[in-house]
């Protein structure tokens, strides 16, 4: 069994805040593994502590309930903050699948009370089957170009003319 943490992103109360499952020592577990952990843990993501491969403090793998992200902000804020409580460092560096993420950490009377990290940049891209997504959504058009924001997890945006066409969807 591996020892984690659920910490409350967001918040400095528990059970207020967006919760992650932290576990640690992860090294011996394959992928299947971890999604299987992530999939009973049943929140919106979980992360994986391993041995660095590069410069970092720590590899992280993201998880959520039904597949791996490349990043995702809120679990590694938490992750961080389990981490740091670990630690007396007040800096962090986590590598992701989207590369090496700094994280700062604030102490309070030696405990971690707030984290900030520099956060990858964002990238935006054509979504290459426009027509097929209009059809299974039931649209004939978008307002404006489809494109796919990338921040590790993908979004897809198709603009829509109001709310009421949006309440009107039945994809």
């Amino acid at each position: 069994m591996h020892r984690y943490v659920v910490i409350d992103a967001f918040a400095s109360e528990p059970l207020q805040g967006n919760p992650v499952a932290v576990f640690f020592d992860c090294d011996d577990l394959s992928g299947e593994r971890m999604q299987r952990m992530a999939r009973e843990m049943n929140l919106s993501e979980s992360t994986f502590v391993l041995r660095p491969q590069q410069d970092g403090d720590a590899r992280i793998r993201i998880f959520t309930p039904v597949n791996e992200l490349p990043f995702a902000g809120h679990p590694l804020l938490g992750t961080a903050i389990a981490l740091g409580a670990e630690t007396d460092k007040d800096r962090l560096f986590l590598e992701t699948r989207m590369g090496t993420v700094p994280f700062a950490l604030e102490r309070q009377d030696g405990k971690v009370v707030a984290c900030s990290m520099q956060q990858p940049i964002p990238t935006w891209e054509h979504f290459s089957r426009p027509a097929e997504l209009l059809a299974a959504l039931g649209l004939k058009g978008s307002t404006f170009p489809i494109e796919v924001y990338r921040n590790g997890p993908r979004h897809v945006f198709v603009g829509l003319e109001s709310v009421a066409a949006l309440s009107a969807l039945h994809p």
